[in-house]
C-alpha cells in the first residue's frame, strides 16, 4: 500500500526557538537538530530523535511537507531524509515539484481565487488602515496570494481579533493567529486542495496529516487519519473531529510523537 503523509511544519514538526519553550523545563529539555538557518541564526529546531524518525519515515512513504510558509521560506528549511518529492507551499498555494512550483496547479488556485473572494489589495488596504503601530511590528504579503502581520502578541487586543475575523468572513477571507503572526488567507487557498491533488499524481491509498492551527483544520479533515498537538489554536479552541487523535505533547516533543505515529502507521497500511 502506498501511503501519503501531508504535515505542517512550524509548531508541529519544527520550533522556532520561542516555540521550543512550550515542550519542558530546561533540565529535562532533549538533544535538538538545528533544520533552518537564516542570516546566520539558527531559526527552527527538531529533536535528533524526530530527525531519525523522519529520515526512515521518507523512505516508508510519501512525506510531503504542507505549509503556510512561502517558497522562499521553505526551501531555506533543511530536513533530515530523502529530499520531497512534493512540497505544498503557501497554504496550498504552490505545489512544488523537486523544488519547482507547478505552473498548471499555481493557475488553477490563482483563477478560483478572482472567482470566489475579495481581492488581496482591498484586505491589504484595511489592515493598513484599523492596525494599531502599538502592537503591529510588520506587514507583509505572501506570494501575492495572502497577508500577514506580524505582532506583539502580548499587546494584540482580542476584541480586535474578533472584529477582523468577523469582517473577513464576509469577504471569504479567514484568520489566523501562530505565534506572533497573524495571517489573513482567502478560504479558497487550503492546503487540502493541494493535498487532494498530490493523492491524485501518486496515487497513494492511505493519506495521514499532522497540523496546529486553524489554517490545517481543513488538511487534517480531508487525510484517513491525522494528529494534532497539545498545543495550538486547535488544540486551544478543543478542535476534534472523527479520524482526528489529540495528543498530549506539547511543543517539539509533539513533532516527536507525531512522527512515531506516522511512521507507525505507514508501515503498518492502517
Amino acid at each position: 500500500m502506498r501511503v501519503l503523509v501531508a504535515s505542517d511544519l512550524d509548531r508541529t514538526l519544527i520550533y522556532s526557538p520561542s516555540a521550543l519553550a512550550l515542550t519542558m523545563p530546561d533540565a529535562r529539555a532533549p538533544r535538538l537538530l538545528c533544520v533552518e538557518v537564516h542570516e546566520a541564526r539558527p531559526l527552527s529546531f527538531m529533536t535528533e530523535t524526530a530527525a531519525q524518525l523522519l529520515s526512515e519515515l521518507g523512505d516508508a512513504a510519501v512525506f510531503v511537507p504542507t505549509t503556510t510558509r512561502t517558497r522562499k521560506q521553505y526551501l531555506r528549511i533543511n530536513l533530515p531524509g530523502p529530499a520531497p518529492e512534493f512540497a505544498i507551499c503557501a497554504n496550498g498555494g504552490h505545489l512544488l515539484v523537486d523544488g519547482v512550483s507547478d505552473p498548471d496547479w499555481h493557475g488553477v488556485v490563482t483563477a478560483r481565487l478572482a472567482e470566489e473572494c475579495a481581492p488581496l489589495a482591498e484586505i491589504q488596504a484595511h489592515l493598513t488602515a484599523v492596525a494599531d503601530p502599538v502592537w503591529l511590528r510588520k506587514q507583509r504579503v505572501a506570494e501575492d496570494l495572502f497577508a500577514y502581520l506580524v505582532v506583539e502578541r502580548e499587546l494584540l487586543p482580542g476584541e480586535w481579533v474578533k472584529e477582523l475575523t468577523a469582517w473577513a468572513e464576509e469577504l471569504g477571507w479567514g484568520v489566523s493567529l501562530q505565534g506572533r503572526k497573524l495571517y489573513v488567507v482567502p478560504k479558497p487557498l487550503r492546503k487540502s486542495a493541494a493535498v487532494h491533488e498530490v493523492l491524485r499524481r501518486t496515487g497513494a491509498e492511505l493519506s495521514l496529516g499532522a497540523g496546529d492551527s486553524l489554517l490545517d483544520a481543513d488538511l487534517l479533515h480531508a487525510v484517513d487519519h491525522a494528529w494534532r498537538p497539545g498545543h495550538g489554536e486547535l488544540a486551544d479552541t478543543g478542535w476534534l473531529e472523527p479520524g482526528v487523535t489529540a495528543l498530549p505533547e506539547r511543543g517539539v516533543l509533539a513533532g516527536e510523537r507525531i512522527l512515531r505515529e506516522f511512521l507507525k502507521a505507514a508501515r503498518s497500511g492502517v
